[in-house]
Order: structure tokens, then C-alpha cells, then sequence
């Protein structure tokens, strides 16, 4: 198959959660027939509610950085699929991706035929595999692989990692995970393995414990960074932050993490303890990998600055606990602005709660919807919350939706595009393709004159 057949293919297989059966048989089946790829470099896994996937992308470029060929993968994808699959920070090229795609296909036709495979793999079965083949392929060293959901039973959950990471637990996924924090703990800790060391950024009181009990069970060694990290000198340069850490007995001056966003440091902070554990088990990772790997990390859609003027922001804001994160940034950084909202939300989201969150920021609110079978409609939207600003907007086109908040805002307003990523998608295909000329939305600023 050629590139355009494989995304076809890949596409009839519906979204990631349509025919998930939340079980390691099917991907443990089909890697086997393909020898095995994911035993052939070392892993990390990141598993959380939020923050997995930036602190996934610090942490392999840090790797990368130490000298280490370097696989990650996450999901979902902002405009393409080639970007869940990367080495060294370049996105697998679709001649190569074709080939590994062609080749997990070709294999489970020929289970599915022998009766060996009783059901085709989901989506995010069929993908993990090419990644894993992909990265054997390519003889990378280490590979850092982003949980898509839970972890317990997810697909990325079939290799021994180095060292596992949970960022935090919060109610996401509820349908799938359960509905406390301690039921969704439990399946983020299915990513902790007997004797090898786990990293925690659980501030949840009975998410934390859950953790401590499994690690405890396993006689894996658990660093948790509310214990064990300080942070010093915080201070904010136009919403990113730098700071200074105290971790294990290191002392780091001036270290940054990647995109804006206070809750940014903890990300960071978990991908310097990982790192420091693999230094630990024999990697080599000088100091400078680690200043070097968290300054020039990028994770694209997570509070991103796309234009200054007005201030356009990209976030991928999704669940309640990332909302609380991205208001909190809004009123310490953008107090006495006023502030358009572009927001869209897939249906199976906690609209109603996220609106309490969210909505009562904005001067103006515009309501849109992504192109994806989940998306809710803007009047699904309106339906579902729980508070609105007065002036209320439904656009369903993103791009034009975003245009006309940039139209009726002044240069020192704030634009904040948030809600799903596929929403962020949406907006940053639009400026790959020309389609969103952002300089064509700026505003003009007065400079103070001079006495």
C-alpha cells in the first residue's frame, strides 16, 4: 500500500475508541508475528490524566540530547499522523511509515484468515504497532512512549520500561477508566512493573496512595515529586516559567519546560526525575543534556502563542483539571485584558463543568466545531453549559470563527482557542495550507512616546 491507501485504511477503522477492547492479547498477537519489535531498545512509558505527553517530549529530548537515538510516541495527532511517530524529533516520513503500516496490515489479514486474530485491531492497536516496528526498524536506542488512555490495558503497556512516569490522575474518561480518582488510579498504575522505578506527580490524596500501594506491591522504587523536588527562584518571562531545582541531591539553575503554564514545571520536573533514574540504571545523561533537552523541547497546542497582537493562544484543553490549569494561567497572566473565547468540545467531554470553568473568562464567546464524527455542535455546546457570557457567538467553521474573534479584538486582547485538540488541529492545518494567514489578523501596536 501506498501512503494515501494506508491513511484510507486507517481512517475505516473509525476513531480510536470505536472497537478498543481494552485487552493486551490483540497487540501482544500481533507483535509476535513481527518478531517481536518493542524488545528491541530500551523504553520509558508516561501515563497521567494530563501533562503525559509534553513531559513524554521533554524527556526524549533530553535522551536525544544525552546522545541517544530516540523514539517517542504519543497521540493524539494535531494535523497528521506521522506526528505520534518521531525519531530525534523529526516525524516518520510516509515512505516509512507505509511500509510498516503495509506490513502490520498485511499480517493481521493473514491471522484474521488462519483464524489466529478472531477481530481486526482498533485503530490504536493498528498504529502502536507500526510504531514499534517502525523504531526496531530504525535502530533507535531508546524509545519514550506516551500512554493513549489508562494504562493498565493499554496498548503502548507491553514492553518492560526503564522507568515508568505518572504525571497526575483526575477524572477523564470516566466511561473507561471509572468514575473516583481511585478507580482511575488504578488503572494509570498498571503501567509500574516488579523492580523497576516509578516516578509520581500524583497531588491527589487517594490517587497518590493508590500508587504508593502498587509500587509497594511490586518493590518498585517510587520517587514522588511533591516530596522529593523543590522549586526555587520561579519567575515568569511572558507566561513561560523558569526556576531552579533541587532533586536528588542535583541542584539545577535556570531550568525551563516547554510552552507556557506554571503546571508546565511539574512536567518538567517528572522528566528531569525520569531522566535522573535512567542515570542511575547506567545511562549516560550529563547535566547539560537535561538543561539543554527542557529548553529546546516543543510540544505544539498546549497553551502556544501563535500570534502577539492581539495574543492568540492554542491549548487543547480537553477535561476539567486541564481547564482549571489553563483559567488559572489566564487570570495570574492576562488580569485586566479582555479575552475572546474559541471553543469546541467533543460530546462524550464535561461540557457543563468546563463551561463553569472557562466560560466566565471570556468577554465574548465563540462556539465551533472541529471536523470529527465526536464533535459536539455549537448549539450542543450552548445546550450543555452551565454558564455563558453575555455575548455569545456560534460559528461552526473554526477558521472563520477564530478570524472574527481576531477582528473584534484590540491588540493588547487575548484570543484563546481551547477545548480539544482536534480543534487546535483544525486551526494549525489551516496555517499549514495557507488557508489562516495569522499576520492578515494582526493588530497594530502604539508605541509610548518619548519625552
Amino acid at each position: 500500500m501506498d501512503y494515501t491507501q494506508c491513511l484510507d485504511n486507517l481512517t475505516a477503522l473509525g476513531h480510536e475508541l470505536r472497537g478498543a477492547k481494552f485487552d493486551l492479547k490483540t497487540i501482544q498477537a500481533i507483535l509476535a508475528p513481527l518478531g517481536n519489535p518493542q524488545t528491541k531498545y530500551l523504553t520509558a512509558i508516561v501515563a497521567g490524566t494530563n501533562g503525559k505527553g509534553s513531559t513524554a517530549a521533554m524527556l526524549a529530548n533530553i535522551l536525544t540530547k544525552a546522545g541517544y537515538r530516540t523514539g517517542l510516541y504519543t497521540s493524539p495527532h494535531l494535523i497528521c499522523v506521522n506526528e505520534r511517530i518521531r525519531i530525534d524529533g523529526e516525524d516518520v516520513s510516509d515512505a516509512d511509515f507505509a511500509a510498516c503500516f503495509s506490513e502490520v496490515w498485511q499480517t493481521v489479514d493473514r491471522m484474521v484468515e488462519r483464524k489466529s486474530l478472531d477481530h481486526r485491531p482498533s485503530f490504536f492497536e493498528f498504529l502502536t504497532a507500526t510504531a514499534f516496528l517502525h523504531f526496531a526498524r530504525s535502530l533507535v536506542d531508546f524509545v519514550v512512549l506516551e500512554v493513549g488512555m489508562g494504562g493498565r490495558l493499554d496498548a503502548t503497556n507491553v514492553t518492560e520500561p526503564r522507568v515508568a512516569v505518572i504525571t497526575n490522575v483526575d477524572l477523564d474518561h470516566e466511561q473507561f477508566l471509572g468514575n473516583t480518582h481511585t478507580a482511575i488510579a488504578l488503572e494509570k498504575a498498571g503501567v509500574i512493573k516488579p523492580h523497576r522505578p516509578v516516578i509520581s506527580g500524583c497531588e491527589h490524596p487517594e490517587a497518590a496512595e493508590v500508587i504508593r500501594r502498587r509500587a509497594a506491591e511490586l518493590d518498585a522504587p517510587l520517587l514522588e515529586i511533591s516530596k522529593a523536588a523543590e522549586l526555587l527562584r520561579v519567575r515568569s518571562v511572558d507566561g513561560q516559567y523558569l526556576f531552579d531545582l533541587s532533586l536528588g541531591g542535583m541542584r539545577f539553575g535556570s531550568l525551563t519546560s516547554v510552552g507556557m503554564g506554571r503546571f508546565q514545571m511539574m512536567n518538567a520536573v517528572a522528566a528531569v526525575a525520569a531522566a535522573l533514574r535512567l542515570s542511575q540504571d547506567g545511562l549516560n545523561i550529563p547535566r547539560a543534556a537535561i538543561v539543554d533537552g527542557l529548553r529546546t523541547a516543543s510540544w505544539p497546542g498546549r497553551l502556544e502563542a501563535v500570534l502577539a497582537h492581539p495574543l492568540v493562544v492554542l491549548d487543547g484543553a480537553h477535561n476539567p483539571a486541564a481547564a482549571r490549569e489553563v483559567a488559572a494561567h489566564a487570570k495570574t497572566h492576562w488580569q485586566g485584558r479582555n479575552l475572546r473565547l474559541v471553543y469546541a468540545s467533543m460530546r462524550d467531554k464535561a461540557i457543563g463543568e468546563i463551561s463553569e470553568i472557562l466560560f466566565p473568562l471570556a468577554d465574548e464567546l465563540f462556539l465551533t466545531k472541529p471536523e470529527h464524527a465526536r464533535a459536539a455542535t455549537p448549539d450542543e455546546i450552548l445546550a450543555a453549559a452551565r454558564r455563558r457570557p453575555e455575548r455569545v457567538l456560534l460559528e461552526p467553521d473554526p477558521v472563520r470563527a477564530l478570524k472574527s474573534a481576531c477582528r473584534n479584538s484590540s491588540a493588547e486582547d487575548v484570543v484563546l482557542v481551547t477545548g480539544s485538540l482536534f480543534l487546535v488541529g483544525a486551526i494549525l492545518r489551516a496555517m499549514r495550507e495557507k488557508r489562516l494567514a495569522l499576520g492578515t489578523l494582526a493588530k497594530q501596536t502604539t508605541s509610548p512616546q518619548s519625552h
